[in-house]
């Protein structure tokens, strides 16, 4: 292994506020955040939410929000969080909560960083939220990803390194390994999607690096082909999963 992959990144404990009125969600999330050493604060309803930010502004690094609280409810939530502040904390929303295309469009023009499906596995957890943690990193993907756990070959100087994806976007995967290589590095990653006829190989950017989930690799110079068949699969999972 290199020694870029055996110098350890530096970890900043955060705080993340999880807005969700349902306990289940709330408390994954609550122990996927507070194993990994951040710091998690609960809330289950809109007005609570608005109030814990108005009151925490300066210590609050991320909110993870569904859309459908009590006392808060849709893109007028997030607004209404933006009027408090228009750039902090960085926003996700839990995909299963949004109601249609429409409001994926008002969400990006509120500076909504990502989203992240609330049901999503435990190990997941912190691997999706993870570019969101650090709003110093500029190459974090803002556009719907999908968990995705399938094999990839990454490549580095002379060594060639076999890891699993954790989710994708239509910009970039996020990867699980003990040994994530540092910020800015540029690989060549091979992966084959699911169901796919050929493997698609992509010069990536490392985004970002976290020794307790992985990294994320930024797609640079995808072809025209391979963007479609990644698009068509994130698109058709992104709304499969809908809160009554």
């Amino acid at each position: 292994m290199s020694s870029a992959a055996a110098e350890a990144p530096k970890i900043a404990t955060k705080t993340v506020v999880v807005a969700d009125d349902t306990a289940f969600v709330r408390d994954r999330f609550k122990t996927a955040l507070e194993r990994a050493g951040h710091k998690a604060i609960s809330v289950s309803s809109g007005s609570e939410l608005i109030a814990r930010v108005k009151a925490d502004l300066s210590t609050i690094d991320l909110v993870v929000v569904d859309l459908r609280l009590p006392h808060g409810h849709g893109v007028n939530l997030v607004r209404a969080l933006r009027n408090i502040d228009l750039k902090k904390p960085p926003i996700v929303v839990f995909s299963g909560t949004i109601a249609s295309a429409a409001e994926v469009r008002e969400l990006a023009a509120l500076n909504v960083s990502g989203y992240v499906n609330e049901y999503t596995s435990l190990q997941h957890i912190l691997p999706s939220l993870a570019p969101h943690l650090f709003p110093g990193d500029v190459n974090r993907r803002t556009g719907p990803r999908v968990v995705l756990g399938i094999p990839i070959a990454y490549r580095f100087g002379n060594t060639i390194a076999a890891a699993v994806t954790l989710n994708i976007s239509r910009g970039g995967v996020a990867v699980r390994t003990t040994n994530p290589l540092e910020k800015g590095i540029t690989v060549k990653v091979r992966f084959r999607m699911p169901m796919g006829k050929k493997d698609i190989d992509v010069e990536s950017k490392v985004a970002w690096s976290d020794r307790r989930v992985g990294m994320g690799l930024e797609f640079a110079g995808l072809g025209e082909e391979d963007r479609g068949v990644i698009a068509e699969y994130v698109d058709s999972h992104f709304f499969s999963n809908r809160k009554a």
